[in-house]
């Protein structure tokens, strides 16, 4: 005889109900129809919102428990780009179907992150429907301490966290059906934000963004709120040896540039304060790599090892131009 399947209020209660930290600025939680949260006097709230979508931003067989980490951690990369302390969240998540182990994991895979980084799930909806997924984050920053895109002035230090382009190579071997080794499945299904890092940057970087849609995309939304341009040295960017060995042999240098999804921070420093570089990184626990300096003439371009401009092919991710 086959079981009745859960209600939506059976599933919210036994999956999606107690997820994260515990917080003591979290007056009322999951269970009525808003949460209420406290935001202290000394701190302003900092809002971002994404959604994924099956076939779109991941391969419909993607693991849950993959989907739910990565789920949180693209909100979470862009508060650590205007340097806010993540505080809360709220999920939307349409489903084919009630399947429990599925929705297990993937509550498994984002309650483990909110917990890693103090993030209580305070709400949200679960309805029926194709697979996607949005998340909200709520974060805290200090007042008058927001970290933005706006700010760069030319002479300063272009630089970014980690490493470009390991999403994007092992998202090209998966639709190629080709192997694909531990670490750059990881880098593109959980990919690490860098809270630590945007907090360490209040108060010394003059500009920051988060690298989603790729280095050049999101590059350029910083130059153009800076009202700068930038010369970026190609041979500075920061490759894994898997990335830079394809660069390597063909010159495809629009895998490190635009092929996305690497959620990592880009950033300007001040002439003053290029010499904290390795002390920022020690700090946020990430290498930080120094790949050109922000101009007055406001155009972006790109060298080569021989001083020779490169011209890419495309600029980044675009939903509508790449549909």
């Amino acid at each position: 005889m086959s079981q009745p399947s859960s209600s939506e209020f059976d599933l919210i209660r036994r999956y999606l109900t107690g997820l994260g930290a515990v917080r003591r600025d979290v007056l009322v939680d999951v269970g009525d129809d808003c949460a209420l949260l406290h935001v202290p006097a000394d701190r302003e709230l900092a809002v971002s919102i994404d959604t994924l979508v099956a076939g779109v931003h991941f391969l419909p067989d993607c693991d849950p428990a993959a989907l739910g980490h990565k789920a949180l951690a693209v909100g979470l990369s862009d508060l650590a780009a205007v340097g806010a302390e993540p505080a809360w969240a709220t999920l939307a998540l349409t489903l084919p179907t009630s399947d429990e182990a599925w929705l297990a994991a993937f509550a498994r895979g984002l309650g483990d992150l909110a917990a890693h980084e103090d993030v209580r799930l305070v709400g949200g909806d679960l309805t029926r429907g194709p697979l996607s997924l949005t998340v909200q984050v709520h974060g805290l920053v200090p007042r008058g301490h927001m970290l933005r895109r706006a700010g760069g002035q030319p002479g300063d230090l272009l630089c970014v966290s980690g490493a470009l382009g390991d999403a994007g190579l092992a998202l090209r071997h998966l639709q190629r059906g080709e192997p694909v080794d531990a670490y750059l499945r990881q880098r593109l299904e959980r990919p690490t934000p860098r809270v630590a890092l945007g907090e360490v940057l209040r108060g010394v970087a003059s500009a920051a963004i988060d690298i989603s849609d790729g280095l050049l995309a999101d590059l350029g939304h910083l130059l153009a709120a800076s009202g700068c341009g930038a010369r970026v040295e190609l041979t500075r960017l920061p490759l894994a040896d898997q990335v830079a060995g394809v660069v390597a042999a063909n010159g495809d240098w629009g895998l490190p540039l635009a092929a996305g999804d690497d959620y990592e921070l880009c950033f300007t420093l001040p002439a003053a304060h290029a010499r904290e570089l390795p002390v920022l990184a020690a700090a946020a626990g990430c290498p930080l790599t120094p790949i050109g300096t922000l101009e007055a003439q406001p155009e972006l371009c790109l060298v080569l090892a021989d001083g020779q401009p490169w011209q890419p092919q495309r600029r980044g991710y675009d939903h509508f131009t790449d549909a």
